[in-house]
């Protein structure tokens, strides 16, 4: 679609470059004239929350929505908030993990979700279109600021764990909230838990002072060290919105999103006494072998929280989830969830011991991601003719084309927003997931020349 705004999370861009109050406004407007009624609102740290979000709110308003402003707050909390008060929808004003200068605009559905794309496609058709609602003097929408937002969140987060044992449990953590929206709700789910908490970066700030908002392992040495220094049992970090949970375990090693992804995965599998797990089909294969090994199954879906959300509302799954840290408790809500997420780590340590201990015990892969660059107008014809190269192995074609191997796969996914091909590949050692990799970018080079 040429007239596109909405990318895999919501409009983003730099501010007042691609994102500006005109824009900003204007999508106002038109996601006001697509959900009516009341419309939830929050944002987080980000220097131009108030200018993005200010612009978002006039325009919903003179669409005739009635807005509800939530303040700083977690993505979660916003979609807690609109599932709980049957609102219409809501807006989470973030870029998330991207640098400062950007700010972006995500809309959440009226069951809490993140919007599907076809509800977004039809705000878009209102944007273009400029077929926006135009309200008399009478009947446009008004403003009001709610609290209590973070507090209603974090007690139902409280509520669907064992909060007697993580009490009881003496537990300390390093908490790095990146500067970011976790800082209102994280140290207070901690204390809440009598989890003893050495704190990071926690207070908002939108120039994320202490390292970008992004909780990869370069990004998070300090919290590697402290971890360390303090012999705490484990480490936390949050992305800027905090949907999003990477650990630290007690030996100071960080885990990659897959790892907490199976630990839990595999809990909520033998808590539930069997179930579904969802996930997409670029996780690890230690997903599936630790649900297999509990006594449960795994559906694949393409990659994003919102497929796989939804998927997971489609097959009544236990538990479900991306290997970026993102993870989704059915039985809180329907999408990613930061809080919810430490909480359940934090019982699964109370009852089971030691993370390094958990850790150890998923299946061990190695995994060898890379680019490749090809025209947008040929990816089509390549994926077709990379399913017809490899017509003797196991072929998945959910999202790309995934080539599946006795220990290991290879998947191609096109990239929705630039002219390259990423190849994932997953082996048992480093040497054969590289192999792998070199091997079918070889195949893609050759198909991408033709």
């Amino acid at each position: 679609m040429a007239d596109r705004l909405f990318g895999t999370n919501g409009v983003r861009g730099v501010i007042n470059q691609d994102m500006n109050v005109q824009l900003a406004m204007d999508l106002g407007k038109a996601i006001g004239t697509f959900m009516h009624g009341r419309v939830a609102i929050g944002n987080d740290s980000r220097t131009s929350a108030d200018m993005i979000k200010s612009a978002v709110s006039c325009g919903l308003m003179a669409a005739g929505a009635e807005v509800i402003d939530l303040g700083l707050v977690p993505t979660p909390v916003v979609q807690f908030y609109v599932k709980q008060n049957d609102l219409a929808g809501g807006v989470m004003i973030t870029a998330s993990h991207n640098p400062p200068e950007f700010n972006g605009i995500k809309c959440v559905d009226s069951d809490g979700t993140e919007m599907p794309r076809s509800k977004e496609e039809e705000i878009e058709r209102i944007y273009f279109g400029r077929a926006f609602r135009s309200n008399d003097w009478k009947s446009v929408g008004g403003l009001r600021r709610a609290s209590g937002a973070v507090d209603a969140y974090l007690r139902s987060v409280t509520s669907l764990v064992d909060a007697d044992a993580i009490r009881g449990a003496g537990l300390t953590a390093v908490l790095d909230c990146a500067n970011g929206a976790g800082a209102v709700s994280a140290p207070r789910l901690l204390d809440d838990l009598n989890v003893r908490a050495v704190t990071l970066n926690a207070d908002p700030q939108g120039t994320f002072p202490g390292h970008p908002s992004e909780p990869v392992e370069v990004h998070l040495q300090d919290l590697i060290s402290l971890v360390k220094a303090a012999g705490a049992d484990l480490g936390i970090a949050h992305d800027g919105d905090a949907d999003r949970t990477i650990f630290v375990d007690d030996k100071g090693r960080y885990l990659y999103g897959d790892k907490s992804l199976a630990i839990v995965a595999e809990y909520m599998v033998r808590e539930n006494g069997g179930g579904i797990v969802v996930t997409p089909v670029s996780s690890s294969m230690a997903v599936e072998d630790v649900v297999r090994r509990a006594g449960g199954e795994v559906v694949y879906t393409r990659v994003g929280a919102p497929i796989v959300a939804r998927k997971m509302i489609e097959v009544g799954a236990v538990f479900g989830g991306e290997e970026n840290g993102g993870l989704i408790f059915p039985r809180h809500q329907y999408c990613r969830d930061g809080a919810m997420t430490v909480a359940k780590v934090l019982e699964i340590i109370a009852r089971e011991g030691p993370l390094s201990a958990l850790v150890d015990r998923i299946p061990q892969y190695s995994q060898d991601k890379r680019k490749l660059a090809c025209p947008d107008e040929k990816k089509e014809k390549v994926l077709a003719g990379l399913v017809e190269h490899y017509r003797d192995e196991r072929v998945d074609t959910t999202d790309g084309v995934k080539i599946c191997y006795d220990g290991g796969w290879t998947l191609v996914r096109p990239s929705g927003t630039e002219p390259l091909f990423r190849i994932y590949s997953e082996a048992r050692t480093e040497a054969e997931a590289k192999e792998r990799s070199e091997e079918c970018e070889a195949v893609l080079a050759e198909l991408v020349r033709c």
